[in-house]
């Protein structure tokens, strides 16, 4: 089983006022400003080298004696605040600082962009790379304690997403957990298989008492009682093959993501305590397999539900929002102060606003208003969506009390967030995360793989309001 790696521990100097190689983060335009300021070796060198201060270009400016001089960063047009990631890889050893014009979305950016430069997951290579890094300057001020736990987070819901569901199942998952557990002395209460039944959370059991290792709730606390109460909660399908209504193998190819919603929940759940928050934590996460069987669940069947509610099963390929149910069901009667979900929910909710930015949910105005704020500051993209009242009845069921899918086309994320409204009292302290969980394409800092979106962004909010 792979597990969590960080970015390596000398990544980083404080600055001292000694010398360092100076990185030049340019745009077009700014660019265009330095042509017509110098000439000389450095102009006919960028000139030769056709260099335009496109997005993610480099272009390293050598000095008399064969070494680096200066490095210029393009930024293009609309700059990433994580362009600075692409320079790792591309740089010699040594110590770089950044320009006193480098745009302040890059600076301060810069520690965190220059760790997450350095993922890879090599794992399953015949032979990982073995690598030394060049070091950044970075101001004395800077936290780099937070800056650790937060590339720590990121790479550690990257490489569980990434691991293939054959070393990342159920059973794994706990392992995980445990491991999680026992590093921040916290609890850990596993329910599995028939236990599921006799403890009420029969939709969790329905889901994956077909897969070879049985469905399991794992339940982590951590904290002291009386702490404000935060609840994060994560969908672990750990492979879903949409079970008897089968999902053609184009949309199989990456369902080993389908538990990035419970990979992010872990990582965001092991950064908050490791900064110490005064919360009463609770991480739980229902990991399962759904697979196909003689005990698989059926369309039109209905299951009885932790809340009370029975459903009537419009698709077995919609089986995250079940697993949801029964965790929020029961996390709702603590009534937290911050209750979260993190699932890879609906292929509506990339139809609407693609794969980089995450739809969420909630009925808190002023919760949502500050989420969104954040997300854009943060440059971890999320985008309120409405729990619009009207498509309620779409759900409804001629057999029971509730269908789990609406047989409509349409507003396949919005409903699915609806389904889940049904199972939680205490709207006003809940959240939902549709999220994508995967890169589909290569970014600066965002390689093509498991990505852990939102988490920055809950991050900081309950920093904000805990910390």
């Amino acid at each position: 089983m792979v597990f969590s790696k960080s970015a390596p521990d000398d990544l980083y100097l404080i600055d001292k006022g000694k010398p360092a190689c100076v990185i030049h983060c340019l745009t077009p335009d700014s660019y265009a400003d330095w042509k017509a300021a110098n000439s000389g070796p450095h102009l006919a060198w960028a000139e030769t080298a056709h260099f335009s201060a496109a997005a993610g270009e480099v272009l390293l400016m050598p000095t008399t004696a064969g070494g680096v001089d200066a490095v210029f960063l393009g930024l293009g047009a609309n700059p990433d605040a994580m362009a600075l990631a692409v320079l790792p890889r591309q740089l010699p050893l040594g110590a770089y600082r950044l320009a006193d014009a480098t745009p302040a979305d890059v600076v301060a950016f810069a520690p965190l962009s220059w760790a997450l430069g350095c993922y890879r997951f090599d794992a399953y290579k015949s032979s990982p790379q073995t690598t030394d890094w060049p070091q950044l300057v970075v101001p004395q001020a800077t936290d780099l304690a937070r800056v650790a736990r937060l590339n720590r987070a990121v790479f550690m819901a990257r490489d569980l997403i990434n691991t293939p569901a054959a070393d990342m199942g159920p059973e794994a998952m706990q392992e995980v957990m445990q491991h999680i557990a026992d590093s921040h002395k916290a609890s850990l209460e596993v329910t599995s298989g028939e236990a599921l039944l006799t403890q009420n959370y029969p939709m969790i059991h329905a889901v994956g008492r077909a897969a070879l290792q049985a469905p399991r709730l794992l339940d982590l606390r951590w904290g002291r009682e009386d702490a404000p109460r935060v609840t994060l909660i994560g969908k672990g399908v750990c492979f879903d093959t949409g079970g008897l209504n089968l999902k053609p193998g184009t949309y199989m190819d990456l369902m080993k993501k389908d538990m990035g919603g419970a990979a992010i929940a872990i990582a965001l759940g092991d950064a908050l305590m490791s900064a110490g928050l005064d919360i009463r934590l609770r991480l739980m996460v229902g990991a399962v397999e759904n697979a196909i069987g003689p005990d698989a669940f059926r369309p039109g069947d209905v299951l009885a539900s932790r809340k009370g509610l029975s459903v009537e099963i419009g698709n077995t390929d919609a089986e995250g929002r079940l697993v949801l149910a029964d965790m929020l069901a029961e996390a709702d009667t603590e009534t937290p102060d911050f209750m979260i979900d993190f699932a890879t929910l609906t292929g509506a909710a990339r139809v609407a606003i693609g794969p980089e930015i995450v739809p969420f949910y909630t009925h808190d105005d002023g919760l949502g208003a500050r989420l969104q704020e954040l997300s854009h500051e943060i440059h971890d993209p999320m985008w309120r969506m409405p729990l619009w009242a009207g498509y309620d009845g779409w759900l409804d069921s001629q057999v029971a009390d509730v269908n789990h899918i609406s047989s409509s086309p349409m507003a396949g994320s919005i409903t699915a967030a609806l389904f889940l409204s049904r199972f939680v009292d205490d709207k006003r302290s809940w959240v939902h995360c549709d999220v994508y969980a995967w890169s589909p394409k290569a970014r600066a800092g965002r390689p093509v793989g498991g990505e852990a979106q939102t988490l920055r962004t809950v991050y900081a909010l309950l920093e904000e309001k805990f910390g």
